[in-house]
């Protein structure tokens, strides 16, 4: 009777937390995602596309692919990789205002060797972290260096973000490891997106889970 007790409650314990993770992408097509590129001569779905399971941009020129819905306080987990050369790309939290080349939010940067450092863009956007505050203007948009070395993976193996975004705060951890983490940020919530940014780069497996 004690054996199946137990058996119950952990059944139903995977079940409320598989009840709370919600995918972001099905694996087929981009529905509840919306493209934006700043070049309008380019067919958006060439842009970013669904190749082989997973999502893919060409990265050139800059845009981004963005969920439709807006977001407060979560865990985000993200997978990528580059298959060819890296170059820079980032997920985009707090997406907000109306669609342009460089809208407002924070950035879990995945610029080659500097992923894990944090980006506060946006005209008038602010963080703190580590004590200072940062500001982000018309002309500098500030990028604070992550915490510890790189732990990016070789060159076209997977690699993760794991986001927490709760109230004014956001860390972000890069397979694993806590890399930045801010505070007082002016955002709090918003869109999600995925960069381009100069190379093609891949993402999967994208989940959020909603917190208090």
């Amino acid at each position: 009777m004690k054996t199946i007790f137990i058996s119950a409650f952990l059944l139903l314990a995977v079940t409320s937390f598989a009840q709370k993770k919600q995918s972001l992408f099905n694996g087929k097509d981009l529905k509840g995602w919306t493209i934006f590129v700043g070049d309008t001569s380019l067919t958006p779905d060439k842009f970013f596309y669904v190749k082989d399971g997973v999502i893919e941009t060409v990265g050139v020129p800059a845009g981004y692919l963005r969920t439709k819905k807006e977001y407060s306080n979560y865990r985000l987990h993200v997978e990528w990789r580059y298959p060819e050369k890296p170059v820079n790309s980032g997920i985009m939290l707090h997406v907000t205002g109306p669609d342009k080349i460089w809208v407002s939010h924070y950035q879990a940067n995945l610029k080659h060797l500097s992923v894990g450092d944090f980006v506060v863009h946006g005209v008038g956007e602010k963080a703190t972290i580590s004590g200072k505050e940062y500001v982000s203007t018309g002309k500098d948009k500030p990028a604070v260096p992550k915490m510890n070395p790189s732990n990016e993976k070789p060159d076209g193996e997977w690699n993760s973000y794991d986001i927490v975004c709760q109230g004014n705060i956001i860390e972000i951890k890069v397979n694993g490891i806590l890399q930045n983490s801010a505070a007082n940020c002016s955002l709090t919530k918003g869109a999600i997106a995925l960069q381009a940014e100069g190379c093609k780069i891949q993402f999967r497996n994208i989940w959020i889970e909603k917190i208090k």
